[in-house]
């Protein structure tokens, strides 16, 4: 257990603020900070650093209030070294406790204590109009709202002020030395040479020494460094030619500037106890305006397939990933070619969340370079065009593997009659089975509309005549059903284009996945799901909620289908049988809420994947039928909440599929 360590600080609004961490006895929130004033019903601000290569799990603050009750709140990453949080200390907190993830080198180097008028002027200054909307509800004594926009403002960066963020939490560290040699090829027959130039003098200033260069094409570099050579594309029958004899291989494109210490925190990755076949960081992308930066996700496949450039520069081979690429011939596009080949055969893969290099992208891999890879590797898919760029159309079983719709449903004719008849008159797919899980319905019109459906021979309506549990109703409609593709289906989800089913069966249909979501829009066609992210708002929220529904995303992640970590079980596929293994929806500890995100998770754990896709796009009104928790309810929410965060701790601190450096404080992916 660390040593307590006392440390003054001045802040800018001159108030002097000395804090003390001291060790105390708990399992996870092992130190306590002691801030001397405690700055109740005030904002305090943390700055600490950590190892640059520590396992990425974000700190969390605990703030226990009177009476014993807990208020955590997930920090944000310092996977630059340094991170910065801005919080609100309630009236009535008695400690401020830290959790820390053993030998991550945490160091809470400054403590320092802000007023909200020098917030508001700050939000005046970045934010302006949000300034506006900030007043009102001061005035009005809405202070959660104020705090709320103040938050929100003042500790956000959008990704366009990354240059400006990235310096004050920059930290650099050395390396262990390291004598493997990385070998590292170029195509520059048709490069520009004034890029190729720089991608070498960034070679050049590496702290790793021990690499080689083989520029494919191109001018022999006459008086060059002897680690560089050049080679005619003709002479390189086998990529093993390229590559050399050296334990370690990576592929650069013209214009790729690595950071000098970026081979050696390479190397380094894969020098760990359990080395990965294959590493990648993250990389700032140069282009007419200024730099912007590729916070890429932790390894997902099904991106890799279809995105271009990810996880692009810098990434390094090693293993038996590296043989595997030895032995593939030179194909023209040979980075593309070697690139898609590494995600189809990666089994190890290792994401270091921190820019480690500058360029201007190796373009697309291409329709062809796809339809390649996936035809050697025996995969009966198609490829198609979407957005103007390559996309997988994953096969339908033969026949059509039934689909049952579950729709928990009590009474609201308008919106259930449109559910019911979407799925049964709007859908074009070929074997469906709707199965309604009714919790006590006394509106004379749905009960009409019931008798109507039982004509149907595709429908059931299973009573279900207890207290409201949306996990106990949706695991009863999942036992009524058949073998096949269980689709569970809010009573307030309207279908908008027929081929939605055919999309998310032919994604779940896949031996290695288990849930698959769906994009989802409000009824003005704003973005209401586009995948779950753990730790949004402190537990789970909606990624980019209420953008506009063109919205491509980060990386235009939101064009392709794509794995996050949980999807809304308002519109959820998965097979039935994969439901019924994990043993379906936790009614006991999530009755209501956080149901379908604990299903997700625990589906995870089991070994399969979750696929969000966009070519399955519906219309969710989002609980219209129960409305926002208040009063008891919102305490039965905030006790579901705690339980969830329980389980899913390290998750809640670092969801794969999301960046340490984005926020969790917005729906949008802004920096923290």
């Amino acid at each position: 257990m660390p040593e307590p360590e006392t440390r003054p600080h001045r802040l800018q609004d001159g108030r002097a603020v000395t804090f003390t961490v001291e060790p105390v006895e708990d399992a996870t929130f092992d130190r306590r900070l002691i801030v001397s004033p405690m700055p109740r019903g005030g904002w305090i601000v943390l700055h600490y650093r950590c190892r640059l290569r520590a396992r990425p799990l974000r700190p969390i603050a605990r703030m226990i209030r009177a009476g014993g009750l807990a208020q955590d709140f997930v920090l944000p990453g310092a996977s630059e070294g340094r991170g910065k949080w801005l919080g609100y200390v309630p009236l009535d907190v008695t400690e401020i406790r830290l959790a820390i993830e053993p030998g991550s080198g945490f160091v809470l180097e400054r403590v320092g204590l802000r007023r909200n008028a020098g917030l508001f002027a700050e939000c005046l200054i970045k934010r302006p109009l949000r300034a506006g909307p900030a007043l009102y509800h001061f005035l009005r004594g809405d202070e959660r709202r104020f705090r709320d926009i103040l938050r929100g403002s003042c500790a956000v960066t959008p990704l366009a002020g990354f240059p400006a963020w990235r310096s004050p939490r920059r930290l650099t560290e050395k390396s262990a030395a390291s004598t493997r040699t990385v070998s590292l090829i170029l195509s520059a027959a048709s490069g520009d040479q004034g890029r190729i130039a720089d991608t070498i003098d960034a070679l050049l200033r590496q702290t790793h020494r021990d690499w080689r260069l083989t520029l494919v094409g191109g001018t022999p570099q006459s008086g060059s460094d002897p680690r560089i050579r050049t080679v005619a594309p003709r002479r390189a029958a086998m990529a093993g030619e390229l590559f050399g004899e050296a334990e370690i291989g990576g592929i650069l494109a013209p214009g790729d500037q690595l950071e000098a210490d970026a081979l050696a925190i390479l190397v380094d990755a894969l020098d760990a106890s359990e080395p990965p076949d294959m590493v990648y960081a993250d990389d700032l992308r140069r282009g007419a305006g200024p730099a912007s930066p590729r916070l890429k996700p932790d390894w997902s496949p099904d991106l890799a397939l279809v995105l271009d450039d990810y996880p692009g520069t810098p990434t390094l081979y090693a293993g038996a990933l590296l043989r595997h690429l030895r032995s593939r011939p030179v194909m023209p596009d040979f980075a593309g070619d070697l690139s898609l080949a590494a995600a189809q055969a990666a089994t190890n893969v290792v994401h270091l969340p921190r820019v480690l290099s500058s360029g201007y992208g190796s373009g697309p891999s291409g329709e062809d370079g796809l339809v390649r890879h996936l035809t050697e590797s025996g995969s009966p898919v198609t490829v198609t065009h979407r957005d103007g760029r390559p996309d997988i159309l994953w096969p339908l079983p033969d026949p059509a593997p039934l689909a049952t719709i579950v729709i928990p449903s009590r009474d609201r004719l308008d919106l259930v009659a449109r559910a019911t008849r979407g799925v049964l008159n709007e859908t074009d797919y070929p074997a469906i089975e709707l199965v309604i899980v009714d919790n006590g319905s006394t509106d004379p019109a749905v009960l009409a509309h019931y008798e109507t459906l039982h004509e149907d021979p595709r429908v059931r309506i299973v009573p279900f005549p207890r207290a409201f549990n949306f996990s106990a109703m949706v695991n009863a409609g999942v036992a009524a059903a058949r073998d096949g593709i269980v689709v569970l289906f809010n009573n307030d989800v309207a279908v908008l284009e027929p081929g939605w089913l055919d999309a998310m069966v032919r994604q779940a249909s896949r031996p290695d996945v288990g849930a698959v979501g769906a994009k989802l829009l409000y009824g003005d066609g704003r973005l209401q799901h586009a995948g779950v992210v753990v730790g949004l708002g402190g537990r789970a929220g909606h990624l980019l909620r209420r953008r506009p529904g063109d919205t491509s995303g980060h990386l235009g992640q939101l064009r392709v289908a794509h794995e996050v970590s949980a999807v809304t079980a308002a519109c959820l596929a998965v097979r039935k049988s994969t439901y019924d293994a994990v043993g379906g929806f936790d009614a006991e500890a999530f009755p209501i809420d956080f149901n379908d995100v604990d299903f997700c998770l625990r589906v995870a754990a089991a070994g399969y994947r979750c696929i969000w896709t966009p070519h399955a796009t519906l219309s969710h009104l989002e609980s219209v039928s129960r409305g926002p928790p208040a009063g008891e309810d919102r305490r039965r929410f905030e006790a579901e909440g705690d339980r969830f965060a329980a389980r899913w701790r390290d998750t809640v601190r670092h969801d794969p599929f999301y960046h340490p450096s984005l926020t969790l404080t917005t729906f949008g992916e802004e920096l923290e």
